[in-house]
């Protein structure tokens, strides 16, 4: 496995075996934070999720494993691995695991 305490640069890296599931909890893992934007992978265990809350900009998640059940506007749906999704700004989402999922979130701040 890779080293987890920085992110390579210049070397080419599997997101999937770069964060661990952790039993009962959320893992998240900061690839890259700039003024401009981040990008983060999640490990969600199963029953785990983030809340309902609104983000000023667009975000894009993309499933790597197992599925994730994705509410945007009050409108659930099911997210598998291999599929990307783009959250929008200032709509209410929220992420559920209804089985262990990993994520990459990638928000870009700006219009």
């Amino acid at each position: 496995m890779t080293n987890q305490n920085q992110t390579p640069r210049g070397k080419a890296f599997n997101l999937e075996c770069y964060v661990d599931y952790a039993d009962g909890s959320v893992v998240s893992k900061t690839l890259m934070k700039k003024e401009i934007g981040n990008i983060t992978l999640f490990a969600f265990d199963r029953g785990q999720g983030l809340s309902e809350h609104t983000a000023p900009f667009d975000a894009v998640v993309h499933i790597l494993d197992g599925k994730a059940e994705i509410t945007i506007g009050g409108q659930p749906q099911i997210v598998n691995a291999g599929e990307m999704l783009i959250m929008p700004a200032n709509i209410a989402h929220a992420l559920h695991a209804t089985e262990r999922f990993k994520m990459l979130l990638v928000m870009i701040r700006g219009e």
